[in-house]
């Protein structure tokens, strides 16, 4: 049973990604969020929920834009992002809804629906956004759906080639607590920022990673950071710098590797018992095939750095007990799957891979708890049903779907057509936050026939739907976390009732269910209640077999603390079982070892992606622009919200610059562009403007900007190249891919323009809710 909080003050639990928190709740409003008492280190990011649920951009009502609800479905009718909307009753819009459903299926069948359903949404185990939409859609026949994600989709297609399933891996990776033990140097291609480490997929209830990682330092653990932003890792690391070109990762890593094989460094007897193909890559190091050694001074001229500090750091690597960590950023650049594949080279020539504190790993502190925790049991999530449509597209290739219906292309080795798609429901993600090149973006959603929207705020993803539909946010419904690979059951109680006529996705799906005629099949006689009450009973089974008693559900969803499980395994060595016994424990690849030269990759022929691990340089970095002027512009996660989640909130706003999205620049670079701390300034292309706020700092390199992801995109569409007023850096990121291989998004490979922004700065626009219209105006 669900408390009503609505006529009292209260101060109660939540959750989110980010963590547990406090919510202050008064006369049925969440007044604040705070962090809970029991994570030692708690998200600030809470410090947004309440703030952006009470917000002014908040989606009340269902609503239609104008055109469509005049004229009806079609091919770019109207203008979808330039319209106004109208506000309608839910049995208009359910009806709108299933009508077009129908229609769509009985003329193109259900290979012409996408459920671009891509994003974090709740962290809770049922209300779960994407569960509901593809739960709902399965019951009408099914849906083209995407595969991969854009945080790391270069290693989901690559690493099964060479290692194995990459998200098993994730799980599986070397544990601080080894590293404290056992380490003695951590080098960090991209860091470890713990800005990004505050979240969790499906949430984190104590944040340990901080702690971790000083109490490496605190063992005498050195750490050296390879990244043009010096606070990719934390200050109290005491970490080494080194700021390289963007993009020459690669490069530095075959360097290095080329210094372990000439100064006789390497561990040939590891390399022949564990891996395959070493013979081809040391051709490649020594330039037997192009004529060019990988060696120091090469890598350090496509780097920028010196080649005697790259010389000293192989040593330095080869002379300790050394981890390689990789940042998953790195894979989000033209050739993304080369920094991966030279990752793995560099730490198989090292013969550590497998060893107590060495190694490598890929993705710490991408969330919070790689490398610190890991589930002992599986969770009960929704069942989604099987789909069957069986045609998908790589997640990055939104825009190429919509605007080349019929095209064909590359993808790991196959041969794939893209749908003709002609409805498009959205719901848990903001792709005008994620995707790239948003102008192309904005042409490719003027193709289908309808797209579908549920959200919590008018987002851009909103602003370019024909129906909006207003869902409750997580503080608004009850469910309870249990992060992919946190050791906790949080309970996340209903606080408050949602505002306006914002519902439930699980109702509004079991209303047009009944309409059309699958509400048994959808909701199998539950209510949400029900559903909770029998996942929950699911999870009890499942803990005792783990000698574990839950509380009964009633007990702890009105508690204030989470369940918390035992970690079986602190010390967890990544691949440790393989390096005891290689035959035992083989690898799940053609050969059982790890691929130094896949022969399958290098079958597939893609000139973009050799058989091994290779530099190929990206068409868009500083090794070779043309014009002095040009910038590399790095985006990445920023530390006061997950990805664009609640941008409207406090917390985020606090750290804006003049109302725009922060971007760091180097002082010699704003100096001779006359920029000075705290200036509006203009970033450009030739694909997009935005607008940013200047922060002046030594801890960019020359030659990079910082412009972190997730401000909603504003453009204006009166401007030829529609100005995003507001700072997202999508309107400047290329859509191409990162190769044939695995299709992932490239968007870190981009070069920008910087200018001071002379002039009335427009006011942000984004924060408040569009045109909304009377029904009036169309009937």
């Amino acid at each position: 049973m669900v408390s009503d909080n609505s006529a009292r003050s209260a101060t109660l639990m939540t959750a989110s990604h980010w963590g547990p928190g406090r919510a202050a709740v008064e006369n049925g409003r969440i007044v604040n969020v705070s962090g809970h008492e029991d994570d030692p280190d708690p998200s600030p990011i809470n410090g947004n929920i309440a703030s952006s649920l009470n917000g002014r951009a908040r989606v009340l009502r269902p609503a239609v834009r104008e055109s469509w609800l005049r004229d009806g479905p079609g091919r770019a009718a109207g203008r979808r992002g330039a319209e106004p909307f109208v506000e309608v009753s839910w049995d208009r819009a359910l009806d709108l809804i299933a009508g077009e459903v129908t229609r769509v299926r009985g003329q193109h069948g259900n290979g012409a629906i996408y459920a671009g359903s891509y994003g974090w949404s709740s962290a809770g185990r049922f209300h779960h956004a994407q569960s509901q939409l593809k739960r709902f859609l399965n019951t009408v026949g099914g849906f083209v759906a995407s595969e991969g994600n854009y945080s790391y989709n270069a290693a989901l297609v690559l690493m099964p080639h060479i290692v194995g399933n990459f998200r098993q891996h994730v799980k599986e990776a070397t544990r601080w607590r080894s590293v404290a033990r056992n380490g003695e140097l951590v080098v960090m291609f991209g860091g470890v920022p713990l800005r990004s480490a505050q979240v969790g997929a499906g949430g984190v209830y104590r944040h340990r990673l901080r702690a971790d990682l000083e109490a490496c330092r605190e063992a005498g653990v050195d750490f050296v950071s390879i990244s043009p932003y010096r606070n990719d890792a934390a200050q109290s690391l005491q970490a080494e710098w080194l700021a390289p070109r963007p993009g020459s990762d690669t490069a530095i890593m075959l360097g290095l590797a080329h210094t372990l094989l000439v100064e006789g460094l390497h561990d040939q007897a590891f390399l022949d018992r564990y891996t395959v193909g070493f013979d081809k890559l040391r051709g490649y190091l020594l330039g037997q095939e192009d004529g060019q050694p990988k060696d120091a001074e090469w890598a350090a001229r496509q780097s920028g750095l010196d080649a005697q500090r790259l010389r000293a750091l192989a040593r330095r690597m080869a002379a300790s007990r050394t981890l390689i960590c990789t940042a998953v950023s790195l894979q989000r650049g033209e050739h993304g799957e080369q920094p991966l594949w030279a990752t793995v080279t560099l730490a198989s020539m090292l013969g550590q891979i497998g060893l107590p504190g060495g190694g490598y790993g890929i993705g710490y502190g991408s969330e919070a708890h790689i490398g610190t925790m890991d589930r002992p049991v599986g969770w009960p999530s929704l069942p989604q049903g099987d789909n069957p449509v069986k045609d998908f597209i790589p997640v990055a290739m939104i825009s190429d779907m919509l605007l080349n219906p019929g095209q064909g292309y590359d993808y790991n080795g196959e041969k794939r057509v893209f749908p003709d798609v002609r409805l498009v429901w959205w719901a848990g993600g903001n792709p005008f936050h994620h995707h790239q090149d948003l102008n192309r973006l904005r042409e490719a959603f003027q193709q289908p026939e309808i797209i579908i929207v549920n959200e919590l705020n008018w987002t851009a993803t909103a602003r370019h739907a024909d129906i909006v539909l207003p869902v409750a946010a997580p503080q608004e419904r009850c469910d309870f976390g249990a992060g992919t690979q946190d050791n906790a059951l949080i309970p996340m109680p209903k606080l408050v009732d949602p505002p306006c006529e914002a519902r439930c996705e699980y109702d509004i799906y079991c209303d047009l269910a009944a309409r059309l005629d699958v509400l048994d099949a959808f909701s199998e006689g539950r209510s949400s209640e029900d559903w909770l009450r029998h996942m929950w009973q699911r999870m009890t089974q499942t803990a005792l077999a783990e000698d574990i008693r839950l509380p009964e559900w009633d007990e702890f969803i009105t508690g204030q603390k989470a369940v918390e499980f035992p970690d079986r395994a602190p010390e967890h060595v990544f691949l440790g079982d393989f390096r005891a016994d290689p035959r035992a424990n083989a690898l799940p690849t053609p050969s059982g070892r790890i691929e130094l030269y896949s022969q399958v990759i290098a079958g597939f022929d893609y000139a973009d992606c050799p058989g091994h691990a290779a530099w190929l340089p990206p068409r868009e970095w500083l090794g070779n622009r043309n014009d002095p002027d040009l910038l590399h512009m790095v985006s990445g996660q920023p530390a006061t919200r997950l990805h664009s989640q609640l941008d409207n909130g406090d917390y985020s706003r606090s750290r804006k610059v003049g109302g725009r999205e922060p971007v760091l620049i180097n002082p010699a670079d704003a100096q001779a562009r006359g920029i000075a701390d705290g200036d509006i300034v203009l970033l450009h292309n030739d694909r997009g403007r935005c607008l940013a706020g200047a922060v002046l700092t030594e801890d960019i390199r020359p030659g990079v900007v910082f412009l972190w992801t997730g401000a909603w995109y504003d453009p204006d569409l009166s401007d030829p190249q529609h100005l995003d007023r507001h700072g997202n850096p999508n309107v400047l990121t290329h859509d191409w891919r990162t190769s044939r291989l695995s299709q992932g998004p490239a968007a870190h490979s981009a070069l920008v323009r910087l200018a001071r922004f002379e002039g009335v700065a427009p006011d942000i626009r984004v924060f408040d809710q569009p045109d909304i219209r009377s029904a009036d105006s169309v009937d």
